[in-house]
């Protein structure tokens, strides 16, 4: 049995996804797991991707699940180690980015690693240590108004140091644009200055294959699904991996679908409005949800009036959403929401449904759990950062089709190209 190369831990399910997307298109088969698999557990592939659902939980029980994962994947024979984390770097002063990677590096007995989760082909970037998505900085973005991690500051070195006791570095873009060999320099300068981690700039594709090189020798790299670029060339160099030309191939898939939405993002607002323009749609209301009414069975009942795939929604504007979060907490309705999607995802499973579109990394993971998938093979991509996929390991029994997209991410149209894939 072929051991794995690249061991993966994701902090939530959309971007798990986002990451084996990667891997896939660098030809390595790739594998992803929702939650750490039992311990006797063995999967062939040549990278594994562990989805944990450890974003917006205390910060212990993020290293705790963290730790996990690294202790299969450890079993598993991986070489090297990503802690994946969203491109818009989504955590709080509190964690659950710096906590995490200081544990991992401790399990790992390394003294250092860098922090990147820049992905400019969907418009983010690091320069100076400041995170652009698209032409505007992190926090004018409208990621300043996100109901659980609002990023009010775009300088990442700023906000990891406050997440971490390790001291933060900077590797600038000046560096990063001299290629590899002046990378390694600086990493050693950074070590011998107190430097644990370090956030590293990257502007285009190019910067992450150099920074990928660079980082060839680290046991552990953190970033976005960006990051993921230039480490399999790492192992082919190294006459570990061969190119899978088929990497992404998927079985044909047929069944009903339907499309979940729970995301309140810019980019899920835009595709809700987009499909709602000429195809059926229903809306979650979660003060609808909190009065106790049978909005799941409504929702239900509505899907199976049409014969064509219909969009069930909670996506709302800011303002809708603080609201909300107003009358109800924000845990609260966060919950209620997660709660009625997963419930609903149930429910058209038994109804013989077989793809799933889904929007929003917390709404993912609630789908995916509900409907007890453990693994995913990874298949082509659909937009940037999002892959279709097709379960492998359920009680169900039956395969699913699933795309798992992070709430900003996709074109305007992501819904229909999606349902295509599927």
């Amino acid at each position: 049995m072929t051991q794995a190369l690249l061991g993966c831990i994701a902090d939530d399910f959309t971007g798990a996804t986002d990451l084996a997307n990667m891997l896939v298109r660098g030809g390595m088969r790739t594998v992803q797991t929702i939650g750490v698999p039992a311990a006797d557990a063995r999967i062939e592939a040549d990278a594994l991707v562990v989805a944990l659902k450890s974003r917006t939980i205390a910060a212990d029980d993020a290293v705790r699940q963290s730790l996990d994962a690294l202790a299969w994947l450890r079993a598993q024979g991986c070489r090297q180690f990503i802690f994946k984390y969203c491109s818009t770097f989504d955590s709080t002063d509190k964690g659950n980015i710096g906590p995490v990677a200081d544990a991992l590096l401790d399990a790992l007995k390394d003294d250092f690693t860098i922090a990147c989760p820049a992905f400019p082909e969907n418009g983010r970037t690091i320069f100076r240590g400041n995170l652009f998505v698209g032409d505007v900085l992190l926090n004018e973005s409208g990621m300043e108004n996100h109901p659980l991690t609002p990023m009010t500051d775009p300088n990442l070195v700023r906000v990891l140091q406050r997440q971490t006791k390790s001291k933060v570095g900077l590797i600038r873009y000046d560096t990063i644009a001299k290629g590899a060999d002046a990378i390694r320099t600086r990493i050693d300068e950074l070590k011998k200055d107190g430097a644990r981690l370090a956030i590293a700039d990257a502007v285009s594709d190019a910067d992450l294959h150099v920074l990928g090189d660079a980082c060839r020798d680290l046991a552990l790299i953190t970033g976005g699904s960006g990051i993921a670029l230039g480490l399999p060339q790492n192992f082919r160099a190294a006459n570990l991996l061969a190119h899978a030309d088929h990497a992404a191939d998927l079985p044909k898939l047929e069944g009903k679908a339907v499309v979940l939405a729970g995301s309140a993002s810019k980019a899920t607002n835009a595709q809700v409005a987009h499909w709602r323009e000429s195809k059926p749609s229903f809306r979650i209301d979660p003060m609808a949800l909190s009065r106790g009414e049978p909005v799941v069975q409504s929702a239900v009942e509505f899907a199976r009036k049409h014969d064509e795939p219909v969009l069930i929604y909670a996506t709302s504007s800011p303002d809708e959403v603080k609201a909300v979060q107003k009358e109800l907490g924000v845990e609260k309705a966060g919950h209620l929401v997660e709660d009625a999607l997963a419930s609903i995802a149930r429910a058209l499973r038994d109804d013989g449904y077989t793809r799933f579109v889904v929007a929003g990394g917390e709404t993912s993971g609630a789908v995916v759990q509900a409907l007890d998938v453990r693994s995913l093979r990874i298949g082509p991509q659909i937009d940037p950062g999002v892959p279709a996929t097709q379960s492998i390991g359920s009680n169900a029994g039956e395969a699913l089709g699933l795309a798992l997209k992070s709430g900003n991410f996709g074109a305007t149209d992501f819904f229909e190209k999606a349902l295509k894939a599927l």
